[in-house]
């Protein structure tokens, strides 16, 4: 049983650092500010949902997953909010989002 809690923690923590991969390169990849922006915060949120969860199941049920529970709410109501935020800012701005025509 030990074994499969093991498999499973490491799988998740393989998952969220494939994620925060992945968000990276969509930094570079997409070709404007909103969308460089939507692909960090998705990636940023998922990533750190299966790294904790994958710390949670490491550590078992102790304080230090009581701590992680909180680290996770903490960080899922301040990373959207922080997002909107940034994305009001720069609509306030002047930034236009890029918008392809041909796909119209």
């Amino acid at each position: 049983m030990n074994g499969l809690i093991d498999a499973a923690s490491w799988l998740l923590l393989l998952g969220g650092a494939l994620f925060s991969v992945i968000g990276g390169v969509g930094m570079l990849r997409m070709p404007d500010f909103y969308t460089r922006m939507h692909a960090a915060s998705i990636t940023d949120t998922a990533g750190m949902i299966l790294m904790l969860g994958g710390l949670m199941l490491q550590a078992g049920l102790t304080l230090v997953t009581a701590k992680l529970v909180f680290v996770m709410l903490f960080l899922l109501i301040t990373s959207p909010t922080a997002t909107h935020a940034l994305a009001r800012a720069a609509l306030h701005d002047g930034i236009e989002p890029q918008i392809d025509h041909d796909e119209r």
